[in-house]
């Protein structure tokens, strides 16, 4: 089961976006690939259907 690290998605993203000199949406690609998540789209898609449901997937 993934459940995502938010603090390390977005220390992640944000160190390959102004260290590494990537695109905010490649970053954020990579942050979410690091979980195990395909990309971004499925990272963002799996924290939102958390919220709403109010449990883990």
């Amino acid at each position: 089961m993934l459940i995502p690290d938010i603090d390390a998605f977005e220390e992640r993203a944000a160190i390959a976006q102004y260290e590494g000199g990537l695109s905010r949406e490649m970053a954020e690609d990579l942050a979410a690939r690091q979980q195990g998540f395909r990309d971004r789209a499925h990272y963002w898609e799996w924290l939102a259907d958390y919220v709403v449901k109010r449990r883990l997937p």
